[in-house]
């Protein structure tokens, strides 16, 4: 029987922008704790991302004695801190695909940083605890609340299904070019496409749905060079009903501390 281990933990707190990775961390209904809780938005308060701007993998993200300190790495601009215990009360409504969030936009100084970092006129929100935003009941009919991800709280993918593309592609890539949450040791390639219920540690996912991928996967992660891969390569043997399909989007039934290193079990 194949044993399979998380070998990463990931959050990106800022949709689009860089990710942390740790070694153990919070699980909660809408993902793992500060996982894409903000995001920019343009002037129309609609969601901006690297499809369009991949100027943003060069703001470098980090967590720091409660704040999130941000930094530039082309420009010679100030890093900026915002605090993860103090948040802001104006309240605005926006846009992230087909739903409209309530959220709280910082104020003026911090959206002239980001305005300045990325070239454009944007602006930074959190999305509270009182928001309500839930997960699509098409592929689980438990609907359940999720942040500013595309759709789903948690996305997972296997360190052999990586492994395998990249056996495929003349230039190799890294498993930060999707941006996932969890990934895993041991197995065969894409074996979570036939997962179902499963346990990390303690606590309760269900694997509801493969992840369509977009041209954000293309985009290196470092350089921010675009290319045609993955997706070229990926589109001759993960298109499905035309859409590319790599990783699988899960929701968690119970909150608790995750850790790298857990085991991976079924019900």
């Amino acid at each position: 029987m194949n044993e399979y281990t998380l070998t990463q933990i990931n959050i990106f707190p800022v949709k689009s922008l860089s990710g942390i990775s740790l070694q153990e961390w919070l699980v909660e209904e809408r993902g793992l704790q500060f996982d894409r809780r903000w995001m920019l938005v343009d002037s129309e308060n609609m969601f901006i991302t690297q499809r369009l701007f991949p100027k943003m993998i060069f703001i470098d993200v980090k967590i720091e004695n409660d704040n999130l300190v941000f930094h530039h790495k082309r420009k010679n601009i100030e890093p900026l801190k915002i605090s993860l215990k103090v948040f802001p009360d104006k309240k605005i409504k926006v846009q992230v695909w087909e739903d409209f969030c309530n959220s709280l936009e910082y104020e003026k100084i911090i959206n002239d940083w980001f305005s300045e970092a990325l070239d454009i006129n944007c602006k930074l929100v959190y999305m509270p605890n009182s928001a309500e935003r839930k997960t699509s009941t098409k592929y689980y009919p438990e609907s359940k609340n999720v942040s500013f991800a595309d759709g789903y709280p948690f996305l997972m993918i296997g360190e052999e299904s990586l492994k395998f593309l990249n056996e495929k592609l003349s230039n190799p890539i890294s498993m930060n070019q999707f941006r996932t949450n969890f990934v895993f040791s041991g197995g065969n390639p894409h074996d979570e496409d036939s997962w179902k219920n499963i346990k990390i540690g303690n606590l309760n996912f269900t694997v509801v749905k493969p992840c369509a991928r977009c041209v954000i996967t293309t985009i290196d992660q470092q350089s921010g060079n675009k290319s045609k891969e993955p997706l070229a390569t990926l589109n001759t043997y993960r298109n499905f009903d035309n859409k590319i399909m790599f990783g699988q989007n899960v929701i968690c039934h119970n909150e608790g501390i995750i850790k790298v290193g857990e085991t991976i079990s079924f019900e």
